[in-house]
């Protein structure tokens, strides 16, 4: 089944009475490119989310958010004892330098005042608990992302299909009609040709050579062939697992040459008229495999 490259994906993990909360968003782009939001105190997690996400998906400009509730985090606050007792010890001094000059005012909440006196800790963390529990909310929203691209997947191949179904259509119109501009060509040319020589006997067989030579220019018979095929071989690609939006983007291109080809070798007006046709629809499936993984 095909995959749009356009997705949402979120998923959700519980550590340490912590939500951890993963999003992915992705959207078109020719390669993978892959960034990666989350807290400074899990850096350490960044290229192995990154590898998460190339083994999920192969095209597409993809973000990756994470964030944690820190509520219920334990902290704990805990004294510098050497650096108290170096701040009380200076206190001291100052008082016996100055004596009776000034008032000893020292207390718990002046020495707590000071710079590195308490000391503000968090619990140290579990690392590889962390790395498992957000890499198991990654993959939830890896499924997420994935089911929302495989449904719009689905999409673009039926309207992929339903246009190719019309190009199958508008061929079989060119199939039809290059004989009878091979026929009226010969008429004309023949017409052309009494009225030049009026009386004089024209040489049926110089008409036969002329006409043979522009049935020749103008047959499209290899073109529709090819074109054949290629409508066979996209509808094979879209039954296909993995990525295939480059070799769609290939085949498009072909499909747009044996067009283009058509478009000059036949002058007939309704013939010119059908290739535009066929042409709008290449161009609408083009714009529609810039959109597959």
């Amino acid at each position: 089944m095909i995959k749009s490259m356009t997705g949402y994906g979120r998923g959700e993990g519980i550590l340490d009475g912590r939500k951890i909360t993963v999003e992915v968003r992705s959207v078109n782009n020719r390669y993978l490119d892959c960034s990666v939001k989350l807290p400074r105190a899990y850096l350490f997690a960044e290229d192995a989310v990154k590898t998460h996400v190339q083994s999920a998906i192969s095209r597409g400009k993809v973000d990756v958010f994470i964030t944690l509730d820190n509520a219920g985090q334990d902290i704990t606050v805990n004294l510098n004892r050497p650096v108290a007792n170096g701040y009380y010890e200076a206190l001291l001094e100052i008082e016996r330098l100055y004596g009776g000059a000034i008032h000893n005012d020292i207390s718990v909440s002046l020495l707590s005042r000071f710079p590195d006196v308490l000391v503000v800790e968090k619990t140290k963390e579990n690392l590889e608990a962390v790395a498992s529990e957000l890499y198991a909310a990654l993959d939830l929203a890896l499924g997420d992302l994935n089911q929302m691209r495989v449904r719009e997947g689905g999409k673009l191949a039926e309207d992929i299909l339903r246009r190719v179904d019309t190009i199958e259509s508008l061929t079989e119109l060119v199939e039809r009609r290059s004989p009878q501009t091979v026929a009226e060509h010969q008429i004309k040319l023949e017409t052309k040709m009494r009225e030049i020589l009026e009386n004089t006997q024209i040489d049926e067989a110089r008409l036969m050579t002329e006409a043979a030579i522009f049935a020749d220019k103008v047959a499209v018979d290899e073109e529709t062939v090819r074109l054949r095929s290629h409508f066979s071989q996209l509808r094979e690609l879209l039954q296909t697992e993995g990525a295939i939006g480059r070799k769609l983007d290939f085949l498009i291109q072909e499909f747009n040459r044996e067009a283009n080809t058509i478009g000059s070798k036949c002058s007939d007006i309704a013939v010119t008229r059908i290739v535009v046709d066929i042409k709008a629809e290449i161009e609408k499936i083009r714009e529609q495999i810039q959109n597959i993984e």
